[in-house]
């Protein structure tokens, strides 16, 4: 088993919330990847979406406070980037390369993760099997990424590294976990 603890960075740098922390840890075990962000610090701040009574597959995600990845299968060119609302809906899209043919995964039908809010925390937790899209002796390759988006409207795209001018979450030079 392969397990690494990550915290990301925000862009752009921000003195706003110097409080606010995206730790976690990822693991691949076989084939279940098991994946669990902590989002610490003053959370009154943020704006998170209440606990949904029927999570299901929406769209757009990211435009709202969203815990994301992207898993590339290592030294091709697709990849998939996996949505997870702290409301409890979600989202998965295949791409063929960067940025291009965007489709919806269907191989997965619901990807159950659990959320729990805290006074100072916000804890979201994932293990998901991933013989639907890629084998077990593929190695991969994830970015680990978060947008935040503040009461005021300002958003922040958090990552374990920007390789960029611009927050680009797709650049395959970000997918630096190798599991």
């Amino acid at each position: 088993m392969n397990n690494q603890i990550f915290s990301l960075q925000p862009f752009p740098p921000t003195e706003s919330f110097p409080n606010l922390k995206i730790t976690g840890n990822i693991s691949r075990n076989a084939n279940q990847l098991a994946i669990d962000y902590n989002l610490g610090g003053d959370l009154k701040e943020i704006a998170i979406s209440s606990a949904s009574n029927a999570p299901s597959r929406k769209y757009e995600l990211w435009e709202d406070t969203c815990f994301e990845f992207f898993l590339g299968i290592k030294d091709s060119q697709r990849y998939w980037e996996f949505n997870l609302s702290p409301a409890g809906h979600w989202n998965i899209y295949r791409f063929d390369g960067y940025r291009q043919g965007m489709q919806e995964e269907t191989a997965f039908e619901k990807l159950p993760f659990s959320v729990q809010n805290q006074t100072d925390a916000l804890v979201l937790a994932l293990d998901v099997d991933l013989d639907k899209i890629v084998s077990a002796n593929q190695a991969i390759e994830v970015g680990i990424t978060t947008v935040i988006k503040h009461r005021d409207g300002e958003v922040t795209y958090w990552a374990l590294t920007h390789q960029s001018a611009e927050a680009d979450f797709h650049l395959r030079d970000g997918f630096i976990i190798e599991l």
